[in-house]
């Protein structure tokens, strides 16, 4: 049978922004170890364990989360709020200073402190995300593939264990159809393929194999994207039914929303309930996830497929090129080197980057209810 790779043209972390840090933070130690992998020795398996990932803190304040989550886990979260509320201190700060001397001798140096404390800061919150999405990683007891150079012998990559169920069980069953027939696309395998097939090799660039990983991260994060907006949809539909959409519908309708979401669901509240009325719109939301997408117009779907914040663009930019180049870009002359590679393992890159992004879509609106993120 042949086949061929197809070319292509969520954590709800548990911060609280007020809080006084421990004895036991404190404590802490703040020497950062390096992160490790186990490359296996055999020419096929590529093993990798705990805290190894393809990027790592480039800031001292992500070194040191990375520190507490290595030797204190359960004091994870707390550091990573204390951090978040320092930051968002320290912006606001210099947003101030730059506010109050606007009329002075002095408002350039202000505002150029202001734009560089803004950088310093993209950065750090940078290492947050990813730390946090490596957290959500972890619960579920799933490693992040290390950077394949690592993994790649005598021109062969083989990535085991698969953990295809582990990375599978994160979804309903309607959202998890979606993601087979995705999966499905993007490798050429049909949706229900037998285990030859799933272990047949195939040869693939880097370079493609990195462009089909990113395009799967999108993925997962149009999918979380739109499937929260199908179910809150869903709701205000059936509100609108009973109630005609009343004020005491809206009052109820923000209250079932988690903080700060309904702000970021492409708009207020008001230009969902202006694009559907009565049973019509009921018709249009009862209906499965993959038909409601397919009725979006092209404007719905750019704001569901777009990354909301240049932290995330930036994260999703580094982790790849950090995973599939060497040199760190995704243009090195490594990334043109073809290999040869399982299917399952092709699976297996393509179902982590989509819970990548899934993670990710949830990570920014987490870190959006302490620190601001920058609009992309």
């Amino acid at each position: 049978m042949d086949h061929c790779i197809s070319p292509l043209s969520t954590l709800k972390p548990r911060i609280t922004p007020r809080f006084a840090p421990g004895p036991a933070l404190q404590s802490v130690t703040r020497r950062f170890r390096p992160l490790t992998v186990v490359v296996g020795a055999g020419a096929s398996h590529c093993e990798f364990s705990s805290l190894n990932s393809p990027l790592e803190p480039r800031t001292r304040p992500g070194k040191d989360l990375s520190t507490v989550l290595q030797n204190h886990p359960q004091l994870f979260h707390l550091a990573v709020a204390q951090e978040l509320k320092k930051l968002a201190d320290d912006q606001e700060l210099a947003l101030s200073r730059m506010s109050l001397s606007a009329a002075s001798h002095e408002a350039c140096l202000h505002r150029r402190i202001a734009q560089l404390k803004e950088q310093e800061c993209q950065i750090v919150v940078e290492d947050v995300m990813y730390l946090l999405i490596f957290y959500k990683f972890s619960e579920i007891k799933v490693h992040l593939v290390p950077k394949l150079s690592r993994c790649i012998y005598n021109g062969r990559l083989e990535i085991w264990p698969s953990k295809d169920w582990e990375l599978e069980s994160l979804y309903s069953f309607e959202i998890l159809e979606m993601i087979r027939e995705h999966v499905s696309t993007v490798i050429g395998l049909r949706v229900n393929s037998s285990v030859t097939d799933n272990w047949a090799m195939t040869k693939i660039t880097r370079q493609m194999l990195g462009r089909v990983y990113v395009a799967s991260i999108l993925y997962g994060y149009f999918l979380k994207s739109a499937s929260l907006r199908h179910r809150l949809d869903r709701i205000l539909a059936l509100e609108s039914q009973d109630l005609h959409l009343s004020h005491r519908t809206s009052l109820h309708y923000q209250e079932m929303c988690p903080n700060g979401m309904k702000n970021l669901l492409f708009g207020r509240i008001g230009n969902i309930q202006a694009k559907y009325k009565g049973s019509s719109r009921l018709e249009k939301t009862q209906g499965k996830l993959s038909c409601y997408v397919m009725g979006f117009d092209p404007d719905t779907l750019q704001r569901c497929a777009k990354l909301r914040s240049e932290v995330a663009v930036n994260l999703v930019k580094n982790h790849c090129c950090a995973l599939f180049g060497d040199d760190g870009t995704m243009s090195s002359p490594e990334t043109d080197e073809v290999i040869s590679t399982s299917y399952s393992s092709v699976k297996r890159l393509v179902l982590e980057a989509v819970a990548f992004g899934s993670f990710l879509w949830d990570t920014e609106e987490c870190i959006e209810t302490v620190y601001k993120l920058k609009e992309n």
